[in-house]
């Protein structure tokens, strides 16, 4: 069996990587001989849908796959026939990063059908996605985080399956607040949480993948 984690950040070692490793450890609890892969999608250059439609063609040789030709190509033909995936990003102007949204196009849409009776056959796995930010939880009800982000879940199982999630909140951003114009977070307070409340989140993380893995086994 085939599990990827596809990573939104930027940065290769942090937050959002590490609990998608964890996640990937959690899959390997349950099956100890599958393939795990994180996959960076900053490692790599690529872009959003163009909007050709060559997935959506009449009898088109490339109906319901995506037909450009970049570095994500050979990416997107594996991805489409794992058993499970875990989505990462931080929230960047309150949504997952650019490269993410621009994966998410090239990933999703051409399994979409512009019709009220066709479908596009392919392999509906099992998906989660792991959100991180500075945000608290708090904050991130009352400025609209999870609205969002549900409303966009209820899209995605639709295409695949319901959605888990994991949130992951007041994450410790730098190695030193001081070189940075940072005053609006508590270098100290965001210090305790990284020691008390990361590790739980690691856990967290941990169980996001056992029960994708146990999905995976239960819908083969």
């Amino acid at each position: 069996m085939k599990f990827f984690a596809v990573n939104g950040s930027p940065r290769p070692k942090c937050n959002t990587a590490q609990l998608l490793d964890k996640s990937l450890e959690g899959v390997k609890s349950v099956f100890s001989d599958a393939h795990v892969e994180r996959i960076n999608l900053y490692d790599f250059p690529f872009h959003g849908c163009r909007s050709c439609f060559a997935c959506k063609r009449v009898n088109g040789k490339h109906y319901g796959r995506c037909v450009q030709n970049d570095d994500l190509k050979p990416i997107l033909d594996e991805l489409v026939q794992a058993d499970g995936i875990i989505l990462g990003s931080p929230i960047y102007l309150s949504d997952v990063t650019g490269n993410m949204r621009c994966f998410l196009e090239r990933f999703v849409f051409p399994f979409v059908a512009y019709s009220k009776t066709e479908t596009v056959e392919h392999k509906r796995m099992p998906l989660a996605y792991i959100y991180t930010m500075n945000a608290s939880e708090e904050i991130s009800y009352q400025i609209g985080y999870h609205d969002l982000h549900d409303h966009f879940e209820m899209g995605l199982s639709r295409t695949f399956s319901e959605i888990e999630h994991l949130y992951v909140y007041e994450t410790y951003q730098f190695r030193d607040y001081s070189k940075y114009v940072s005053d609006a977070f508590d270098e100290k307070e965001r210090k305790e949480i990284r020691k008390n409340q990361f590790p739980k989140d690691l856990e967290s993380a941990f169980e996001l993948g056992r029960k994708i893995a146990i999905r995976a086994e239960q819908h083969d």
